[in-house]
């Protein structure tokens, strides 16, 4: 059971995974660009299932925990910017 970490601290997070993502992808943009709460699939950043590994890698490197590809809750997870933040504030906490 993961608890919910309080707004602030997502907040003060993003612009840290937001860079995490466009590092890890080599993306051609910003991390100010990714929109916190647009899709991380399709339609918003349009990353695929290679980028979601390359991006668990880096998280675990990172903050000291796993991104199972098993886990029922990688859709939610993985859904938008704002999602993987807290997700990642919640198990690095613990």
């Amino acid at each position: 059971m993961t608890t919910t970490p309080p707004p602030e601290t997502v907040a003060a997070l993003l612009p840290e995974i937001a860079e995490l993502i466009v590092s890890a992808l080599n993306l051609e943009m910003t991390p100010a660009e990714i929109d916190a709460d647009a899709p991380l699939f399709g339609e918003g950043l349009g990353l695929d299932s290679i980028d979601v590994l390359e991006i668990s890698l880096v998280v675990s490197k990172r903050y000291g925990f796993q991104l199972r590809s098993d886990n029922e809750d990688n859709v939610r997870i993985f859904s938008s910017l704002r999602a993987l933040t807290a997700h990642i504030a919640s198990q690095r906490s613990q």
